[in-house]
C-alpha cells in the first residue's frame, strides 16, 4: 500500500547508533515482536512510568520530557506525563531505517496457524507471506497507517472489501485477505516476486505506469527488504 514518510525517519537516523552510555542518554531497545522504543530510562524507570497491559506493538512513538525535563522517546504510551505522538506507516518503507534487515530477529511463532492454511489455500509462499507481514507491520495486529492501510498485511479498506475482509483487524481475517490479494499479484506477473511486492507497495496502477518497480525510494527499498526476509524466513521454517 502507497505511504508517506515522516518525520521519524529522521529521527531513526538520529538515534539508530545510539547506545546506552549514562544515566539520561537515549537507548535503542529492539522487542522480539519487531517493536523498537527509544528511551532514556532504565529498566526500573521504564516499568513504573509505563504501561502496556496487552502486551501489544503500537505504530507510534511518543515524546515527552521525563520529571527531571529530560527528552525521552518510547512506543508505548507514558503515563502521567504530557507527550507528542509521531506516528510512523510500513514497518520495511523508511528508505533510512537503521535495522539491519540481514539480522534483524524473525518471528516464526505469531499466526503459524493461519499463515500455513493461508498460504496453502492461496499457492502462496509460507515465507514470502511471513515476510509481507513482517514488512508491513512487524506483526502488530492493529496497526494503523497515515493513509488508512490496516492490520497485520496492512490492507486498504477498499482492497479488503474486494477481497472479502470484512474487519482487518482479526488476524484470521487479514491474513486470508492480504495472502489473496498476493496471490492475484504473483498471477498477474507471472510468479515474479519483484513486481508483485512493488506492486503492493505502490499499487499494480505504478507497476503499469512505469513497466517495472516504480522509481519510488520507498518502493525500492521495500521490494528488497521483503526479498531479504522472504529469503530468511524460507532457510528458517
Amino acid at each position: 500500500m502507497i505511504r508517506h514518510l515522516s518525520s521519524i525517519t529522521a529521527l531513526c537516523m538520529c538515534l539508530g547508533a545510539s547506545t546506552l552510555v549514562a544515566s539520561g542518554e537515549i537507548r535503542k531497545i529492539v522487542h522480539p515482536d519487531g517493536r523498537v522504543e527509544y528511551t532514556n530510562l532504565n529498566d526500573k524507570q521504564r516499568a513504573v512510568h509505563y504501561t502496556n497491559t496487552s502486551k501489544s506493538s503500537t505504530q507510534s512513538v511518543y515524546r515527552y520530557r521525563n520529571n527531571q525535563g529530560v527528552l525521552s522517546f518510547t512506543d508505548q504510551r507514558p503515563v502521567d506525563f504530557a507527550f507528542e505522538v509521531l506516528r510512523f506507516d510500513c514497518f520495511a518503507c523508511g528508505v533510512s531505517s537503521p535495522v539491519n534487515w540481514q539480522t534483524t530477529p524473525l518471528n516464526l511463532k505469531a499466526y503459524r496457524d493461519v499463515v500455513k492454511v493461508a498460504a496453502n489455500q492461496f499457492g502462496v509462499d509460507e515465507a514470502l507471506v511471513r515476510a509481507v507481514i513482517h514488512a508491513e507491520s512487524a506483526f502488530r495486529e492493529k496497526a494503523v497507517s497515515r493513509a488508512g492501510a490496516q492490520g497485520l498485511m496492512q490492507l486498504m479498506p477498499a482492497t479488503a472489501k474486494d477481497l472479502g475482509v470484512s474487519d482487518s483487524f482479526n488476524a484470521t481475517q487479514n491474513i486470508h485477505g492480504g495472502t489473496k490479494y498476493l496471490a492475484a499479484l504473483l498471477d498477474s506477473y507471472s510468479g515474479d516476486l519483484t513486481l508483485a511486492t512493488a506492486a503492493y507497495n505502490a499499487g499494480p496502477g505504478a507497476v503499469r505506469r512505469y513497466n517495472g518497480v516504480p522509481p519510488y525510494a520507498e518502493t525500492k527499498a521495500y521490494v528488497e527488504r521483503v526479498a531479504i526476509l522472504r529469503d530468511r524466513y524460507a532457510k528458517a521454517l
